[in-house]
């Protein structure tokens, strides 16, 4: 029972970064007077519907995503409140605006995490296991990380992110702050373990300081704590375009139900409360990443309405939205392809098959 109650709390949170997405489309929509012809929660079949001013708001059967129809927005309109006839700038704004609502629930998501941790983790050094391989290599306590290989490291979430990708595992080029000094450590090496998968990964072999915990403190480190998350959603992303992160090691929505449930079980073992944590931090690690992903410059996402409405602030053309239309169609069954590809890889990891 108390297991199918978090699940639907997963659920209703997974919609509640919808919602914020959608309304942040919604808010600026109104604001600058476009006509917003129906805004969805859910997909499907409508369960629900009511009708306030010009918009008809609607729940829909399945709880996977969301949209916000704006007139005139993949289609040509001669209304003077269509999308298509407001200024290159306040489109960009409307358009912009459902990411960056994702990124700041991303922000007070991460703040509610910390504000529950007993401590906060720095990036110093504060002592090595027994018999640590790294402080044989010049890695010393007190040392402040900053970089992994030229990438910098805002918070300790950056470190086992850079061991994980690296190519190259057996050693790091290191740079630290020690006494005030930079110094590059190079040829730095930790313990290597084997996983199940036959991947070679890093173990770490130091523990990091503790910081004070106050309002400054929490701030900070919950703005580090999303840029960190933020590397990680690109770095991810470039990680597999590279081949340094395979293809099937990412998840779609089968992969991530999967993964709360697992998590979900393994909180209640301790409590209910370290279970809802488990869903929370899954979550908002999944609003961040859903902010940044719709960001990218590829037709049927925010980003790449982004690059035709950038074009049209530039040369001061409109381009024709039945053209535009189309590639933004014709990206979105790209993507739903990949979506497709990326659950058949999560059906198969869970017949042990991945």
């Amino acid at each position: 029972m108390i297991f199918a109650l978090l699940i639907i709390f997963g659920i209703l949170l997974f919609n509640l970064i919808i919602f914020v997405h959608e309304f942040g489309h919604f808010f600026w929509a109104k604001k600058f007077g476009v006509k917003v012809n129906e805004f969805a929660l859910g997909m499907g079949p409508r369960i629900f519907k009511f009708k306030k001013g010009e918009t008809l708001f609607s729940l829909r059967a399945f709880p996977i995503g969301g949209f916000c129809d704006m007139e005139g927005e993949d289609s040509e309109s001669e209304s003077p409140n269509s999308f298509g006839n407001k200024k290159a700038w306040q489109k960009i704004i409307i358009v912009a605006s459902g990411a960056i609502m994702n990124l700041l629930l991303g922000f007070l998501m991460t703040f509610t995490i910390l504000c529950q941790a007993n401590t906060l983790v720095s990036n110093t050094v504060s002592k090595f296991d027994e018999n640590a391989v790294s402080s044989s290599c010049g890695l010393k306590e007190n040392d402040e990380i900053i970089k992994i290989n030229g990438s910098t490291i805002y918070s300790y979430k950056d470190l086992s992110f850079n061991f994980f990708i690296a190519p190259n595992k057996e050693s790091f080029n290191i740079k630290v702050k020690r006494d005030g000094e930079i110094i590059e450590l190079k040829d730095v090496k930790f313990r290597t373990i084997t996983d199940k998968d036959g991947t070679l990964q890093v173990q770490p072999d130091f523990y990091l300081k503790p910081m004070e915990k106050n309002i400054g403190t929490l701030l900070k480190t919950t703005f580090l704590d999303v840029i960190s998350t933020i590397k990680m959603a690109w770095g991810g992303l470039l990680g597999v375009i590279k081949g340094q992160i395979s293809f099937k090691n990412m998840s779609g929505p089968i992969g991530i139900a999967s993964v709360i449930g697992e998590k979900t079980s393994e909180g209640l073992q301790v409590s209910v409360f370290a279970a809802f944590m488990n869903i929370f931090i899954i979550l908002t690690f999944l609003t961040i990443n859903l902010g940044v992903l719709n960001l990218l410059p590829l037709p049927a996402l925010d980003g790449g309405r982004i690059i035709f409405l950038l074009a049209e602030l530039i040369t001061r053309k409109k381009i024709n939205p039945k053209y535009e239309g189309w590639i933004h169609t014709i990206g979105f069954f790209l993507l739903m392809a990949l979506m497709f590809l990326i659950s058949c890889f999560d059906v198969a990891k869970l017949f042990g098959k991945g």
